[in-house]
Order: C-alpha cells, then sequence, then structure tokens
C-alpha cells in the first residue's frame, strides 16, 4: 500500500532553511546536553533533555545558527556523580560541544565544574541551587537562595505564622548548604534553635513514616508547624504518600517544595497534596501570551499529558541567550560568548524579562504556588524581578563576598579587603 505524506508550507519552509544553514557550514553546532535519564533523577532530568532538543528543533526551524545547524549530543550520567565530570570530559574533548546545557543536583554540577575549568568549557546550569559559588564557566539559570528559599521562608512567617520548622533534604550539598543559610535566617528572625528540626536522607529514600511523625511531633505544644523540603528526586513520591497516610493535610501541617514541580506532581495522585506549597520562578500556570504559545509548542511535540515546569523555563531562557551571545559574538568561542552574554535580556515565560548580570545569575521574579487537585499549581503570591545573588547576605563569611566577571574579573571577590579570594570555584 503507498502512503503519502502531507508537509506543511511551515514544515517545507523550516527544512529548507535547515538545509540552506547545512550547506553553508562544514560542521554543525554541537550542544552538548548532560542530563540523567535514568537512575533517581531521571524522574526530573529527562524532561530537561527533551527540552533542549525542542529548543534545539526549534532553532534549525528557525535557520541554525551562524549559518550552522545545531546538533544536539546527548549523554546520560546516569544520577552517577562521579559520572557528570567524565561525561562533561567526554563532551567537550570528544564530541568537541560548543557549550554544555545540564547537571541537576549540586553535587553533579560541582562533579563537572573541575572539568569545565580546566577545559574553559561554558555550561548553562538550569535549577535552584544553594549559591555560595560563582564559575566563570558556568551560568546559573536557576534560582539563588535570595530568589526562592529566603521568600518561602518569609511567606511561611509572614502570611502563615509558621512557629516552628522542619527542613527536610536529600543529604548532599544543596540541602545542607541551603539549610544553613535557612537556619541561621530563622534564628535571626527570632525562631529559636530549638524550634528548628533538620533531618536528611539519602538519594532514593522510601521509607518515611518515623520523620513524619517527628515532624508531627514538632506541633505537639499546639505550635504552628511547616516544612521546607529540599528533597529531591523520587524519593518525593514517598513522602508525599506519608503525609497522605498519616492524614497531614496543608491546613495541619504546611510543605514548601524546593525540587517538586508539575512534573514530579505528574506521576502522583495530588488529590491529597492540595494546598502544599512549591517556590520556584515559574509555573505551567503563569499567564503570559508567551507562556501560552510554549505550552502550545510542547505538548504538540511532546503529547497532551506531557507539563512544564520551571527548570525548563531555565533552559528556554539560557538556550536562547546564548544564541544571542553567539550572533552578537559572530563566534562560539567561550570566552568571547561568556563577554556578550553580560546584559543580554530575553522574556521569560511569566510575562516579564530576564537579564544577565555580571555574577551569571539571572534576574528573575519569585513565585509561589499551591498544589491543585490536577497537578498543577495556582499561584498565589509573584514578585517582580529579584537579582539572583551568588553568595549570600545571611552567612557571615559570604556577606563580604560579591561576583562581579564583566568588570573585576572574579567570581569571589572580598569587598572589605578589595582583593580576589580566587578564581576557580569551591569544589
Amino acid at each position: 500500500m503507498k502512503t503519502t505524506t502531507k508537509l506543511t508550507l511551515s514544515t517545507a519552509f523550516g527544512l529548507m532553511v535547515a538545509s540552506a544553514a547545512a550547506a553553508e557550514c562544514a560542521d554543525p553546532i554541537k550542544v552538548g546536553v548532560l542530563h540523567s535519564l535514568s537512575g533517581t533523577m531521571a524522574i526530573s532530568e529527562t524532561t530537561l533533555k527533551d527540552t533542549m532538543e525542542l529548543l534545539i528543533a526549534q532553532q534549525n526551524e528557525a535557520g541554525g545558527l551562524l549559518g550552522c545547524e545545531i546538533e544536539a549530543v546527548v549523554v546520560d550520567p546516569a544520577s552517577d556523580w562521579p559520572l557528570f565530570a567524565e561525561k562533561a570530559r567526554e563532551l567537550l574533548t570528544v564530541s568537541e560541544v560548543d557549550v554544555i546545557f545540564g547537571s541537576w543536583t549540586s553535587v553533579s554540577r560541582k562533579s563537572a565544574l573541575p572539568v569545565l575549568e580546566e577545559l574553559n568549557g561554558l555550561m548553562f546550569y538550569p535549577v535552584q541551587y544553594e549559591g555560595e559559588e560563582s564559575s566563570r564557566n558556568v551560568f546559573y539559570t536557576g534560582a539563588a537562595p535570595n530568589q526562592q528559599a529566603i521568600p518561602a521562608t518569609d511567606y511561611f512567617l509572614e502570611e502563615l505564622g509558621v512557629e516552628k520548622f522542619a527542613l527536610l533534604g536529600t543529604d548532599y550539598v544543596y540541602p545542607r548548604t541551603t539549610n544553613n543559610i535557612l537556619e541561621q535566617y530563622l534564628i535571626d528572625n527570632g525562631i529559636a534553635a530549638d524550634d528548628i528540626f533538620v533531618n536528611y536522607t539519602p538519594f532514593g529514600h522510601s521509607d518515611w513514616s518515623t520523620i513524619v511523625a517527628d515532624v508531627v511531633e514538632l506541633g505537639a505544644d499546639g505550635s504552628q508547624v511547616g516544612v521546607i523540603s529540599t528533597i529531591n528526586g523520587d524519593a518525593n513520591i514517598g513522602f508525599y504518600k506519608e503525609l497522605a497516610a498519616a492524614g497531614i493535610s496543608a491546613d495541619d501541617i504546611p510543605v514548601v517544595a524546593f525540587s517538586v514541580g508539575e512534573e514530579e506532581l505528574s506521576g502522583l495522585d495530588t488529590s491529597d497534596l492540595v494546598g502544599h506549597l512549591a517556590a520556584w520562578n515559574y509555573f505551567q500556570s503563569a499567564e503570559s501570551e508567551l507562556n501560552d504559545e510554549w505550552v502550545a509548542a510542547w505538548k504538540a511535540a511532546m503529547g497532551d499529558e506531557r507539563v512544564t515546569n520551571d527548570p525548563m523555563e531555565a533552559h528556554y531562557i539560557g538556550f536562547n541567550m546564548w544564541v544571542n551571545a553567539v550572533e552578537d559574538a559572530g563566534t562560539t568561542d567561550v570566552d568571547a560568548v561568556r563577554t556578550a552574554m553580560y546584559g543580554q535580556e530575553f522574556p521569560n515565560l511569566t510575562g516579564g524579562t530576564a537579564v544577565m548580570l555580571p555574577n551569571h545569575h539571572l534576574a528573575k521574579p519569585v513565585l509561589i504556588g499551591e498544589i491543585t487537585a490536577d497537578g498543577q499549581f495556582d499561584i498565589i503570591s509573584q514578585t517582580s524581578e529579584v537579582p539572583g545573588d551568588a553568595w549570600t547576605d545571611y552567612l557571615p563569611e559570604s556577606a563580604v563576598l560579591t561576583s562581579d566577571w564583566k568588570d573585576l574579573g572574579c567570581g569571589m571577590y572580598n569587598t572589605e579587603t578589595e582583593t580576589c579570594v580566587q578564581l576557580t570555584s569551591n569544589y
């Protein structure tokens, strides 16, 4: 049986443009995609691989970059943190990629950092993190603590009247550093140290009964308890299931999560999670024409059941800024692109504009959303754009530090001694 395929005018034009671009360019521009497609973090990172492939396809349909087609080079570091370094080296030396978009956990990013700095590679990191770092080889397009953790804590203190805090995290650098900052911030705001319960669990942790019981016990005297969650990956599934099994609602003990978005909720029955919170810089439910277009394009490419989320928007912003910086520089050379990145602006999906700062962080709005029964978020709070801060103001040793790669050429500059402490990152 003979089959026929319809080729739309826009698709045909896109193919003609891409073919013309390829004809002008001997080799494609290679974009490395460094995200776990297996292991405990695949629940979160696979979507980011898909995002990069869609963004690259869209750019190729629009004519490519510098007369060249863009090629995605995808690797799977498999939620194995040392493997991120190995795969980053493979991307830069064997595949010879021009840029890398990748990592989720801070331990995976820190694993790749020495390789990036040794080989002068460039990586865009799309996930909220703990700060206390600034590498000339990384652009941090996710939230710093002042763009997520601190505003969420303020919401608990000011809007919900939380008196005792349970800081629950996965046992690695991001939750530990973030909670170190939050403990000091809470104490500075009058919360007694004894009223702060901190607990860490391994990646993939599944037995939450004892921990949830400890959280409930924290409020035995009638105090309002709130949970700040830096639990990552598929461990979230067991945590929320245990909350529901214990009959705990958001009215009883509200949870605000920093690593749970639409993708993580898509695998859960969210009926018992209604009212719990998450703090991000983007939710799929954001109302803007650009977001409507992006969500429609995503679902058209991936299926109606697929959702968008915050780290996806970070890749959307970062990739488009990188494309514009390459065009401004006229080359994919890392040093030239880095210089062209400073001051880049690109519309975010929430109706504002993202700006790349000299400290390699973005100015982004802070959103707090309530989980709804359909696994989406009702946005209950949104700020204007907040400049990302690489070094927190709430730890004395960090308060004196600033990052400015554009004018000072230093990511760890001591403002008291007016000296650059070091040029490489703290691994």
